[in-house]
């Protein structure tokens, strides 16, 4: 019986092509990144379960790839109690945002005051396959640590959008909420404080499962019609503008004592906004959740009309680093969903600006002319081209079929003649013309390849 070759449900295969095109975006990213001042980090794929657990809520949790233990540890765990902390005690990390607030505690000594990071790197979710999302993905992730400023939301969120706009991607907008707005929203329909984070689990789902969806899963939660009617009518008949929307809401929930204060924070960044890339992104959605359970601030999610759910997000977290320390640090992150982005951007047939491979094919007569092919590809990849040596030798018809497989723009000749005249041919592979060149002027004829 054949062994099964396709990759397990939910993980993928990248081929050369497909390599090309991430190493083009992931590049633009980390351009873009560097340009607002972060450093990069990496971390282990391999958390511990006491790191992770506890940090996404129920649903998340749900959702960790467990390492069951090995030898005496998991022997021992099935003869005596089985159980779930003793089969396993690591998971691969289900964010980069949990694994950034243990090293920052790890490391606060050794780190500025206010850490700007970025990381680019997989993570892992047994979640249920489906078009853009899968169980093994890269997240691309930027970080402000330090700082309680409204200045570091915009940085993050101008960041992202600057990537957007760089690859060209189009029909995007950045919404943005206060996870402290939605508290007091909640409050201010009659919503107690015990049912709070079952509500915010409902309204997570708003983009999935449409509001009457929501309706029908607030019911299902505890809720009242009196409850939900008053929840659902804080958002209704807004105005369009940003700021319009957020004072409406405040006047709408000034019966509680904290919307003003919050809501004024939320102004703040969208007024700072307007002097970035980002102020034409944002667009002010009262019931933008965000599902994990870290956010304390102001949150934020990509969406984009050419795709239904999230492209990315973030938020302000200020109390998940104080988890792993003894006091509370101020942070704001984003995460860019870039599997959903590269997918959108390959069924719309966009410019990822890459290149086939190889520049340059040098030939291989014989066995015996070997040795004169790789020290011509030395000289040429001196230049700075890419020269793939064909590997073998052989008709010279074969060779150029091999480049055309490739995508090779150039071909040198080296056949005996060429060694015993001292030249080099050059085959254009574009539009099949072959020239011959002296030894002496070859290098500059594949120079103008590097323009």
């Amino acid at each position: 019986m054949a062994i099964a070759t396709k990759p397990a449900s939910g993980f993928r295969d990248f081929l050369p092509e497909d390599m090309r095109r991430r190493d083009y975006v992931f590049g633009i990213v980390e351009k873009v990144f560097k340009k607002y001042g972060f450093d990069k980090i990496d971390t282990p794929s391999v958390e511990r379960l006491s790191t992770l657990l506890g940090k996404y809520g129920d649903e998340g949790d749900q959702l960790l790839f467990r390492i069951l233990n090995r030898g005496d540890k998991l022997s021992k765990a099935l003869d005596n109690e089985p159980g779930e902390g003793n089969l396993s005690e690591t998971g691969l990390r289900y964010d980069l945002t949990v694994p950034l607030a243990r090293v920052f505690a790890k490391y606060r000594s050794d780190l500025p005051p206010i850490f700007k990071r970025y990381q680019i790197a997989p993570v892992w979710r047994a979640d249920r396959p489906q078009r853009g999302r899968y169980r093994e993905f890269y997240q691309c992730d930027v970080d402000i640590v330090g700082s309680d400023s409204r200045l570091v939301e915009v940085e993050v969120v101008s960041a992202l959008t600057e990537i957007l706009n760089t690859l060209k991607f189009e029909n995007f907008r950045v919404h943005v909420n206060h996870r402290e707005l939605l508290k007091v929203m909640i409050e201010s329909a009659g919503i107690s404080s015990a049912q709070e984070s079952t509500t915010l689990v409902a309204l997570d789902k708003l983009d999935k499962i449409g509001i009457d969806g929501v309706k029908k899963e607030l019911i299902n939660r505890g809720l009242n019609d009196q409850q939900i009617d008053k929840l659902i009518g804080l958002s209704e008949n807004l105005p369009d503008d940003n700021r319009e929307k957020v004072n409406t809401l405040i006047e709408r929930t000034s019966n509680i004592d904290r919307s003003k204060t919050v809501g004024e924070e939320l102004l703040l960044i969208l007024d700072l906004a307007e002097n970035t890339v980002a102020g034409e992104t944002l667009f002010f959605d009262p019931f933008l959740a965000r599902g994990l359970s870290y956010y304390t601030g102001a949150i934020f999610e990509i969406r984009s009309d050419d795709f239904p759910g999230s492209l990315g997000g973030g938020g302000r977290y200020d109390e998940l680093i104080g988890m792993f320390m003894k006091e509370s640090v101020p942070a704001c992150g984003f995460s860019l969903g870039l599997e959903r982005i590269i997918l959108l951007l390959e069924e719309r047939g966009a410019d990822f600006g890459e290149d086939a491979g190889p520049d340059v094919l040098v030939s291989v007569f014989s066995d015996e002319l070997a040795g004169e092919s790789l020290k011509v590809a030395t000289e040429i990849r001196e230049l700075g081209l890419k020269v793939d040596v064909y590997p073998g030798s052989g008709k010279f018809k074969k060779q150029f079929k091999y480049a055309n497989t490739r995508k090779i723009k150039k071909v040198v000749v080296l056949a005996p003649d060429e060694v015993e005249n001292g030249t080099i041919s050059i085959k254009d592979m574009a539009t099949t013309d072959q020239v011959t060149f002296s030894r002496a002027a070859y290098l500059d004829e594949l120079k103008k390849l590097l323009a």
